[in-house]
């Protein structure tokens, strides 16, 4: 990229100029001479672009006599400062003057002032009157263009657009690090020098846009930017001396604070002078450069002071930076007085170097700060993450324990105890703590144990006593890589060891038994006589007198159970055993809020982890363990409404119109299930069994609820062609809070039955009298007639039998074993729905179609045939006993009818038939 770059910028500097070929370069400055018309009534040939002396206030008139072929279209002057008049044979042509339209001052900003001329005009006289009221620019008469306007502004484009693009750039940069540095100190909370440099540049290209001689197409009202170009050089010093001020760190602030001051009041007496027309900016600029000047040479010799011993090369090149742009700004404010234009070009140029130097100066300061910042971050993580380490095993340990209440605090009590025993043998602060760090963890091994061993209330095996002894190596296979601890994987290990070499788990004795381990073994043997246990009441001091005397030198430590008696007898170890839920909150006080918060929220999270696995994800209801388990609590705690809901005809819609539309269908039942049960329960069962409950709500608040929920299933399946045919059942019963959950769900369960028996698409409640039909001879034959009349009068319909696929293979079963025994004839058809065009029609038109062929099925065929829906486009038939020559006349019967509805243009039907006796099969 670099090479790329560096190209480009060869073939710029020193390749081909291509403009050239379209510009109109010097030839549209106007070469005709000009006749100064003087007040005294004399007159003088001049040279245009010059200066003449003209007193301020008084009209400067040039004539001069267009040629005879003039053809020409426009005039064109800069204005400085000046109004402009243009006259062409005696007839005012165009005018310049902003004396109506400015608030304040007494001069017109310059600006390019056009005059429209053309080849009528030639061989007039062409009068140009200039008027200025400052002595800065009286007498001063620019270059005068004449030609296209076009031509005109391409030249003033080629001449000035560097200056522009440099003042823009300036302003883009200057922006972007005072955005940026603010944000550096939002991120470090200190206050970076660049931010003030960033300002600095904001009001040099203000002040660059400002002398632009494009600035009259840049804005609107470009005598705002012209008198804001002054007031930034006035005002320039004081972020110079706030990036002084910064660098240096507060070094020279007071006397900062004076020269500010002394810029503000120069600033207020110029605006007050300028509001009220005494005086224009620029009459008061000498004393703002001056004043500019003498803050510079004061920054750069403080700056000099202060960093030309840096260490720092950026340093020392700011220094240069700041030379190099108070030579720049010298230069351009002392052109001011000897050209009537000035670029701006070196003091743009000055500030990109002076910027490029502060960023390079400020990424290295930055670099410095985070080096310090991170070492300062690892330090303190460190140490957090030992105090944290510490702390979670501390409180892994304080939970292993809380599994049996008498055991609650025995880690805090043993560390307690153990620190008074340390305390007299003469260890060190230092050492007290870790021995107290060590005592904490040194059960942490019996996580490994099975809780029914921890928690046995008698005597425990000889297997489960060799199973429990293991806790003192999984304690110190899981401490072994802490390093924090001194002494901490030697405790753990050895603390049930026996003076005598008969402990465990390595039959350590005497002094081969580390120090540390041996003044845990004494406070955690103290602690347990002297606790509750679940097998035995706490031993009394006597009892622990004599266990601790006739153990020494056989379990114990003699020096050290020696000094367990001593502490027994001065009251020390009683006001520990007193104290310790105290001293065990204050342990654990600040860590309440982490780190076991921290370990509740592992074990929560690992139960959540469980729990969402016992969601579905299809409807996002709980799965049946989930969903029953709350469902049963709930129903134990409250009365209220279970209800068993079956979603009717899935296997229909997974048939025709495959497995995505059934999911389809369960999921819009599974959200709708979810708000109905916001404040109840409901989970799915399995399949198309999903199961809720209501607590505490009426026997007709749940038949409101089930209205309500049966309406919008169907408004919300009614639309979508491939379920449309979903509709529900239920079974409902009010529940009381002393009955079992089993038997809720049993008799909810004969609801729903009851309710499938007589019928899909609706919901009935438990009825007592439904378990319990009447079994009586007397009345079967009447109850049988009825049922015969029910039956009867349920299955009156017109046309053929529709059946879902299941029910037509028996039935198709049924029939064929009648033709194979009765020699019947019956006919199978398959009837196909096929596309007439390119394209595939959208799932509604087809769903359409089918059902307007399915009614015409329905009405063409014999009651005693019947029909299904086989797939999402095609209908079987079956026909029984029909003329094989019939056939064709009954299919077309029921094309012609299809053919009179518009679908019938989007699909054409066509139909095969074979005998069900026969392996004939033709196609039609």
């Amino acid at each position: 990229m670099a090479a790329i770059f560096g190209w480009f910028l060869f073939m710029e500097l020193f390749g081909a100029d291509e403009q050239s070929a379209n510009r109109t370069s010097t030839a549209a400055l106007y070469s005709g001479t000009f006749v100064w018309e003087k007040a005294d009534g004399t007159s003088e040939e001049i040279k245009v672009p010059g200066r003449y002396r003209v007193p301020a206030g008084e009209t400067m008139v040039l004539t001069t006599t267009l040629p005879d072929n003039y053809d020409e279209t426009a005039f064109a002057i800069r204005s400085s400062l000046q109004d402009v008049k243009f006259y062409i044979g005696g007839e005012l042509r165009a005018e310049y003057s902003t004396k109506e339209t400015r608030l304040v001052g007494k001069n017109s900003a310059s600006r390019f002032v056009f005059c429209p001329t053309s080849y009528k005009d030639a061989g007039k006289e062409l009068r140009l009157e200039l008027t200025t009221y400052t002595s800065n620019y009286s007498g001063v008469v620019n270059s005068i263009y004449c030609g296209d306007q076009s031509a005109i502004w391409q030249i003033i484009f080629h001449q000035y657009a560097p200056t522009t693009f440099i003042g823009f750039f300036v302003l883009f940069s200057g922006m972007t690090i005072i955005l940026f540095s603010m944000i550096l100190g939002f991120l470090y909370h200190i206050d970076f020098d660049m931010e003030y440099l960033g300002w600095c540049m904001t009001m040099g290209a203000v002040w660059l846009l400002g002398e632009s001689k494009l600035r009259q197409i840049l804005i609107p009202n470009a005598s705002a930017l012209s008198s804001l170009c002054f007031v930034m050089i006035i005002l320039c010093p004081i972020p110079l001396l706030l990036y002084a001020d910064s660098i240096q760190n507060g070094r020279h602030r007071r006397m900062y604070l004076i020269a500010g001051g002394i810029v503000l009041a120069n600033f207020a007496i110029s605006s007050v002078l300028y509001s009220t027309g005494m005086k224009d900016y620029i009459e008061m600029l000498p004393l703002g450069q001056i004043i500019l000047a003498a803050v510079f040479v004061m920054v750069y010799v403080h700056l000099f002071q202060y960093l030309h011993k840096s260490k720092y090369h950026t340093d020392r090149l700011l220094l240069v930076g700041l030379l190099l742009i108070m030579v720049c700004v010298t230069i351009e404010s002392a052109s001011v007085y000897f050209v009537t234009s000035v670029s701006g070009i070196f003091t743009g140029i000055g500030m990109i170097i002076l910027l490029f130097v502060n960023v390079v100066r400020t990424v290295r300061g930055i670099q410095h700060m985070e080096d310090m910042r991170q070492q300062q971050e690892l330090e303190r993580k460190q140490k957090q993450t030992e105090d944290m380490t510490l702390q979670m095993m501390r409180t892994l340990a304080a939970t292993i324990e809380g599994k049996d209440r008498n055991n609650c605090g025995h880690s805090i009590r043993v560390a307690e105890y153990a620190a008074l025993i340390g305390k007299r043998l003469g260890l060190s602060s230092e050492e007290i703590e870790n021995l107290k760090d060590c005592a904490y963890l040194h059960d942490i091994g019996a996580i490994g144990i099975p809780d029914q061993i921890l928690s046995k209330p008698g005597r425990l095996s000889e297997e489960e006593y060799a199973l429990m002894k293991q806790h003192t190596l999984i304690g110190a296979h899981i401490l072994k890589d802490i390093t924090l601890v001194p002494h901490l994987v030697e405790v753990t290990k050895s603390h049930h060891e026996r003076y005598d070499g008969t402990g465990y788990p390595e039959g350590l004795s005497g002094a081969a038994i580390p120090l540390y381990a041996r003044i845990v073994a004494v406070a955690d043997s103290f602690n347990a006589m002297h606790s509750r246990r679940i097998y035995r009441n706490a031993l009394s001091e006597d009892q622990i007198r004599k266990e601790f005397s006739e153990s020494a030198g056989k379990q114990f430590d003699p020096r050290i159970s020696a000094i367990l008696l001593d502490l027994m007898d001065e009251g020390h170890l009683e006001d520990v055993t007193s104290k310790y839920k105290e001293m065990e909150n204050s342990l654990y006080m600040d860590s309440n809020h982490t780190i076991n918060k921290f370990i509740s929220d592992v074990f929560t999270t690992i139960k959540s982890q469980e729990d969402i696995t016992s969601y579905d994800f299809l409807t996002g209801l709980p799965l049946r363990t989930l969903g029953e388990k709350q469902i049963a609590c709930a129903v134990q705690d409250h009365n209220g409404c279970l209800a068993f809901v079956d979603m009717d005809n899935l296997k229909k819609i997974n048939d025709v119109h495959g497995h995505k539309a059934g999911d389809r269908a369960l999921m819009t039942l599974g959200k709708l299930l979810a708000r109905f049960a916001s404040n109840g329960y409901a989970c799915r069962l399995g399949g198309d069994e999903f199961l809720l409950f209501f607590p505490d709500i009426t026997h007709e608040e749940a038949s409101e609820h089930m209205t309500q929920l049966f309406h919008q299933f169907h408004v919300l399946t009614r639309d979508d062609a491939e379920i449309q045919y979903a509709s529900l059942s239920a079974g409902l019963y009010m529940c009381s809070g002393n009955e079992p959950f089993p038997d809720c769900s049993s008799k909810a369960d004969n609801a729903l039955y009851y309710a499938k028996q007589n019928g899909k698409n609706q919901f009935s409640f438990y009825q007592p009298q439904i378990d319990h039909l009447s079994t009586s001879v007397s009345g079967a034959g009447n109850n049988l007639t009825q049922i015969a009349k029910s039956l009867q009068d349920s299955g009156s319909y017109m046309g053929a039998l529709n059946l879902d696929y299941r029910d037509f293979a028996r039935q198709y079963s049924y029939i064929h074993q009648l033709v194979i025994r009765n020699h019947c004839r019956c006919y199978l058809i398959m009837l196909t729905m096929e596309s007439t065009g390119e394209t595939s029609p959208s799932i509604e038109k087809a769903e359409q179609a089918l059902l307007q062929m399915e009614e015409i099925i329905r009405k063409s065929i014999r009651k005693i045939d019947i029909y299904t829906r086989y797939s999402s486009m095609q209908y079987l038939i079956l026909l029984f006993q029909p003329l094989e020559s019939a056939i064709p006349n009954i299919m077309d019967r029921i094309f012609m009818q299809y053919e009179s509805f518009d679908c019938s243009k989007e699909f054409r039907p066509i139909y095969d038939y074979q005998a069900m006796s026969e392996e004939e099969h033709k196609k039609y």
